[in-house]
């Protein structure tokens, strides 16, 4: 659905801000890259961080990308936020690791069934990070806890209408996130 939202937009538009971002990949590259390489242990995972974060800005529609004063600014930011994201997978995946280590030999399962569930562990935590913290506190009771709507409600000082509806935000957000 978003690539043919890209062609509703004005070529015009799309060619300036690719020309934008060239601009800052040839002006910014080497020092974004240098800046990465400080706060990761390896070369080859700044190169990827710094590739995604102008990968990033190439993503969004033109009028997310202001005119700016600041650009080193603005890619340490977007930098900072896929360093975070990095280091958020390597921990999720690091508890991964450490409940297989504790299964016995019988219930190990082969890297492809590895994978599959890494990769739906991050995608969760994709979701429920976007969430207000009530709603994934709701989302969390009842689909981890197995708790009822009532009993939710109760824990947390709410009606079970608004339990209700923290459910529905979260499923939207799973059903966008799915897209």
């Amino acid at each position: 659905m978003r690539s043919i939202l890209i062609y509703k937009r004005p070529l015009v538009h799309i060619a300036q801000s690719s020309q934008a971002i060239a601009g800052l990949y040839s002006s910014h590259h080497g020092w974004l890259l240098r800046w990465l390489r400080g706060k990761l242990p390896c070369a080859d995972q700044a190169a990827d961080l710094a590739h995604d974060t102008f990968v990033r800005l190439l993503a969004a529609p033109p009028a997310a990308m202001p005119a700016l004063r600041e650009p080193r600014a603005y890619l340490t930011t977007v930098a900072q936020r896929l360093l975070i994201d990095h280091y958020r997978r390597l921990s999720l995946e690091q508890a991964w690791l450490e409940a297989l280590a504790q299964q016995p030999e019988l219930l190990m399962q082969s890297p492809e069934e590895r994978l599959i569930i890494l990769q739906a562990l991050q995608r969760l935590d994709a979701m429920l990070d976007g969430l207000p913290d009530a709603v994934r506190s709701v989302f969390l009771m009842a689909h981890v806890d197995d708790l009822g709507y009532a009993e939710i409600a109760t824990r947390l000082g709410i009606s079970e209408r608004t339990v209700k509806r923290h459910l529905v935000q979260a499923f939207e957000q799973c059903i966008v996130l799915m897209l």
